[in-house]
């Protein structure tokens, strides 16, 4: 079901679901915070479940130690493109009746032992917004395992009536809808639409251009004093959406902030994905949340930055992120 965002998909997913007030959803404190939004918005509590160091992804057994008998769901994020530990987590979400909900945001490529992102769980939320691999401007989708769903999905999307405008207006004139529920204006345009059909021949090209820039990134940084992104796991397939340095004082000689400063002044753009959900002071005040609780999304959030990986890049543009990386960690 093709929505408004990744943000709108994982809002109708949680509605989908059955989240309600009272009801508990575990997520990482290392994701955007439309994550733990959406849980809100759909009257769910989100408890958070510390990363796994190595792969920045949510560590099931954190995960287990959340679990209480108001859990209702886990969200997994694929972190920067990298499967989450799927077989763990589906072990958890069976044994204690759970659903499970994958934010894919950054995993349209992504694979986990032969499985494609978002369909490991009763829903799988995509995003397309204009940094993606598949970009729309805005613009998202939901997969789900059941009609049911589907259908209900794509009920709320549209103010919950019956039937969208194509439907309504035709050339056997107009159809009277219903509505059926308190929907939403959550539907992607038909030119969004239009502009992500056409990329979708051109995803595995550019995957292929990621993975190389990636992997030039890997074989050119081995040496330097940050912290770099696993490498993929076996048997897996990494989206590469992103490429992060750890840039810690401590270790490169240089803060976080004042290498992002410099990388800038390099005319190199770069980002940070993300401060944990802890550190920003509305999580403080509404639920108590301490960075310091959560130890490993704490220092990443702290420490990362996110370097230009896009297929658009050409061999040149790779060289003077390579030769700013080195110049500002060498100065």
């Amino acid at each position: 079901m093709a929505v408004h965002s990744c943000t709108a998909a994982l809002h109708l997913s949680f509605i989908a679901a059955g989240i309600s007030p009272g009801d508990e959803v575990i997520t990482t404190p290392m994701t955007f915070c439309a994550t733990v939004n959406s849980i809100l918005h759909a009257g769910g509590t989100p408890v958070l479940a510390d990363i796994d160091p190595l792969t920045l992804n949510i560590d099931p057994g954190e995960v287990v130690k959340k679990i209480s008998p108001r859990t209702k769901a886990i969200v997994p994020v694929h972190f920067a493109g990298r499967p989450c530990d799927m077989d763990s987590l589906g072990v958890i979400a069976a044994r204690h009746g759970l659903k499970m909900i994958e934010d894919c945001a950054h995993a349209i490529e992504t694979e986990y032992k032969g499985v494609k992102a978002g369909t490991f769980g009763e829903f799988g939320c995509f995003s397309f917004y204009v940094t993606k691999n598949v970009a729309t401007g805005e613009g998202g989708m939901v997969l789900t395992r059941e009609e049911k769903d589907a259908s209900r999905i794509k009920t709320l999307a549209l103010h919950g009536m019956t039937k969208d405008a194509w439907k309504r207006f035709g050339d056997e004139g107009y159809k009277h809808y219903q509505v059926v529920e308190c929907g939403f204006k959550y539907n992607m345009m038909d030119l969004q639409a239009g502009i992500g059909i056409h990329q979708l021949k051109r995803v595995d090209k550019y995957w292929k251009r990621r993975e190389k820039i990636w992997n030039r990134y890997m074989r050119e940084f081995a040496n330097l004093p940050v912290g770099l992104p696993a490498i993929p796991a076996p048997n897996t397939r990494h989206a590469y959406h992103l490429f992060t340095l750890q840039v810690d004082k401590n270790r490169s000689g240089i803060g976080r902030d004042p290498f992002m400063n410099a990388m800038t002044a390099n005319n190199i753009g770069v980002g940070v994905h993300y401060l944990s959900i802890p550190e920003h002071p509305y999580y403080q005040k509404s639920f108590g949340w301490k960075p310091e609780d959560y130890p490993h999304a704490a220092r990443i959030g702290r420490s990362t930055v996110s370097i230009p990986l896009s297929a658009k890049l050409s061999d040149e543009d790779v060289a003077d992120v390579i030769a700013a990386v080195k110049s500002v960690l060498s100065s």
